[in-house]
């Protein structure tokens, strides 16, 4: 899993998102943080409490192209 950090326009703050390898989000806080560092620090903190193994399949980073083949 991971862990991202994102912020919303025109509210203070960061917030942490726990993500797995297939691109599903697991948790995400509920309270902000003032730096993007410390968002992620603290999500790190999550993703070691919860202890959660990721059995989800990483999506392939390329798109077929089928659509193509036909012209």
């Amino acid at each position: 899993m991971q862990v991202g950090a994102f912020s919303i326009p025109g509210c203070p703050g960061w917030r942490w998102r726990l993500v797995d390898y297939s691109g599903e989000m697991v948790e995400e806080s509920r309270e902000t943080f003032p730096t993007i560092g410390s968002a992620v620090a603290d999500g790190k903190e999550r993703l070691v409490r919860i202890d959660i193994v990721d059995r989800s399949k990483p999506l392939p980073s390329y798109r077929p192209t089928l659509h193509l083949h036909g012209r």
